[in-house]
């Protein structure tokens, strides 16, 4: 079983990939290029990030039988892959409670200060000196945009902060418990303390939030997007915070990646950055979960099987 793991990897993070697959299976980790596709003719796998599973790259892969992804999937040709015989899965939910426990992380650095205390601390500076703003949790409303795995995780860990939690789904059966009020899309952005992301890119969502959305927010709002970059439209997003029509955000995902080192997001004051890391918690650009995940999917096609949280169904 040979499989093809795309993307950009420090030897450390392929050590730990590679320590979650049985002996005997033929782990290959490539970033994209030329020595990626010489292994595509005969990989049966392929994990691929931050490349396009598209009908050309599927047209050298005589022997693939599964295209697995993490829980976003709006780089693969579902309806290609569909047609040449080829499973497509992704690990809908693994990351559940990584990502919440990272959108948590950034609301209590962002209102607790910690990078800008953090940083003084460091530089020795005169503590009579010290001057900030801050906020507690309790009593802010969060509008949560997207109500699968991810936010409900969200909502429940706002509701041990005593917060009120709005939430906007598209599908009408994304119901929820007493806690969490659905609402319409410009209510939640329009009366939210916090405004955070839980959607998968698509043609629906694709720059979703824009400057129209920014100006609806309250001027006081957090921007939170820890979903896909391209959910955001990141030049009115960065407009939004320079013009302060927004308070601040906190990012973990960006429409090219890796963030562009003159990106005008990396020098504003009110935004925290992390590099896409918020589903991989146990190292560098690894989760265990995630690949015990894959490993199980692997197996069940290798036996014939279905994979589980399959996109696509096979005549």
């Amino acid at each position: 079983m040979k499989i093809l793991i795309v993307g950009d990897f420090t030897e450390t993070s392929k050590s730990n990939i590679r320590s979650r697959f049985p002996e005997g299976w033929d782990i290959v980790i490539v970033p994209p290029g030329k020595e990626m596709l010489q292994h595509m003719e005969d990989c049966q796998v392929i994990i691929p990030e931050r490349i396009k599973v598209d009908r050309s790259l599927l047209s050298i892969a005589k022997k693939l039988k599964l295209v697995q992804t993490g829980a976003g999937f709006d780089n693969v040709d579902i309806d290609a892959c569909t047609q040449l015989g080829i499973w497509v899965a992704n690990a809908a939910g693994v990351n559940a409670q990584a990502v919440a426990e990272h959108v948590m992380a950034l609301l209590l650095s962002y209102y607790k200060n910690i990078p800008f205390l953090d940083t003084f601390m460091k530089n020795r500076l005169d503590e009579n000196q010290l001057d900030y703003t801050g906020s507690e949790l309790k009593g802010k409303t969060i509008g949560i945009i997207g109500l699968g795995a991810i936010g409900k995780k969200v909502a429940e860990f706002c509701r041990v902060f005593d917060m009120k939690v709005l939430a906007y789904a598209r599908n009408a059966a994304q119901q929820s418990d007493g806690f969490v009020k659905m609402t319409d899309f410009d209510n939640l952005i329009s009366t939210s303390d916090i405004v955070s992301v839980h959607v998968s890119l698509n043609q629906q969502t694709k720059q979703l939030i824009n400057q129209a959305v920014f100006k609806k927010m309250k001027k006081t709002a957090l921007f939170i997007n820890t979903a896909r970059g391209g959910i955001v439209n990141e030049r009115d997003l960065i407009a939004a915070l320079k013009n302060r029509d927004i308070a601040g955000a906190c990012l973990d995902v960006f429409e090219a990646e890796p963030l562009p080192t003159d990106s005008e997001l990396r020098n504003l004051g009110n935004v925290i950055l992390t590099p896409h890391t918020a589903g991989m918690p146990d190292g560098l650009k690894f989760h265990k979960k995630r690949y015990d995940f894959f490993v199980n999917n692997i197996k069940r096609v290798e036996n014939g099987e279905a994979p589980e949280s399959k996109l696509n169904q096979l005549l």
